[in-house]
């Protein structure tokens, strides 16, 4: 547990000019003393780490002292060759930059190593382009990528409705998101975060202008954020519904983890004497609650708003009369004739 650490802390340096007990401390989750006394342990065992004293001080490594990558275990390297995703790499233009960056580490790891990035790639494989759609890689994602890695200010077009829209743009960062390519980016006229798909840009000019990226930023907390504000966004409409209990757990595949989870915490009502659970579930509109509901078949009852119910109940009306009245409690047709 220690030898991890003395080499966690040795790696941090390594990345930063200098960094203070107290941030090493947080990093490494341990307290100041400690960090006191691994540093003490570093400069025994021949690691240079020099502490400057007073207010701005703090440890750093001195004479550019690097380390070979000898205190990775297997699992850390494997977990090391899953960080580049082949596919994504190669649509952003990084292939051949991965591929360099994953050689220089092979030849950094110990010889019981060097069979990482084989055995990590027998084992993952991401695939993340939604089932039953045809990708397609925007064509300007390279450009967009390499302005993100720069820090390079874009000017960028989008197509908005019908109109298009040129706007100053700082990159912040790129989402994959079921085969979709988002950048999330600052705007500087206003000051605020926004995100863009990809494939809606028309053009992307990088400025010879570098931005200065905001240090607190986070990635993936911001695209959480904005994933389930939109996810809520949409939802303006609101249906009630009776859910037996198998409807109760097929409703998140059915309307969204974001509608079913709201629905099922405001309800507070217990199920009634058939088992059935009374919920109010926000939805987009009442045709896309229609499609979605149907999926659930006898397992839900809609009971508003009355014109939605009138529609389930003629779909219920011409599927009794498509495949003949049957004990609803019996053996299926099917069955029977099986």
């Amino acid at each position: 547990m220690r030898a991890a650490r003395l080499i966690r802390m040795v790696l941090l340096l390594q990345s930063r000019a200098s960094m203070t007990a107290a941030e090493l401390a947080r990093e490494l989750e341990v307290s100041e003393r400690t960090v006191t006394r691994d540093a003490q342990a570093l400069s025994e065992a021949g690691v240079p780490v020099y502490a400057d004293r007073g207010r701005a001080g703090g440890y750093r490594l001195v004479g550019g002292y690097r380390t070979r990558l000898t205190g990775l275990a297997r699992s850390e390297a494997e977990a090391l060759f899953l960080s580049g995703v082949p596919g994504a790499l190669r649509e952003m233009g990084l292939e051949d930059t991965a591929s360099a960056a994953r050689l220089k580490v092979s030849a950094a790891l110990l010889p019981s190593l060097r069979d990482a990035p084989r055995t990590a790639a027998q084992r993952f494989h991401l695939d993340a382009p939604a089932w039953f759609s045809e990708p397609e890689t925007p064509e300007l994602l390279p450009a967009v990528a390499e302005a993100v890695w720069d820090d390079r200010l874009v000017v960028a077009r989008y197509r908005r409705g019908e109109a298009e829209v040129r706007r100053a743009l700082e990159p912040y960062g790129l989402v994959l998101k079921a085969g979709v390519w988002y950048v999330c980016a600052r705007v500087p006229d206003a000051g605020s975060f926004r995100v863009y798909r990809i494939d809606r840009f028309s053009s992307v000019d990088a400025a010879d202008e570098r931005f200065r990226r905001e240090d607190d930023f986070d990635l993936r907390a911001f695209w959480d954020e904005r994933a389930e504000q939109f996810a809520r966004s949409i939802l303006r409409s609101e249906v009630v519904v009776r859910l037996s209990p198998d409807g109760v757990r097929r409703l998140p595949y059915a309307v969204g983890v974001a509608s079913a989870k709201e629905a099922l915490e405001e309800c507070g009502a217990a199920p009634d004497e058939e088992g059935r659970l009374t919920v109010t579930l926000p939805v987009e509109s009442e045709e896309v609650a229609h499609t979605q509901l149907m999926g659930l078949g006898p397992d839900v009852e809609v009971l508003s708003p009355p014109a939605l119910r009138d529609r389930f109940a003629r779909d219920a009306a011409r599927l009794a009369a498509l495949y003949g009245r049957v004990d609803p409690d019996g053996p299926s047709p099917t069955a029977e004739h099986s």
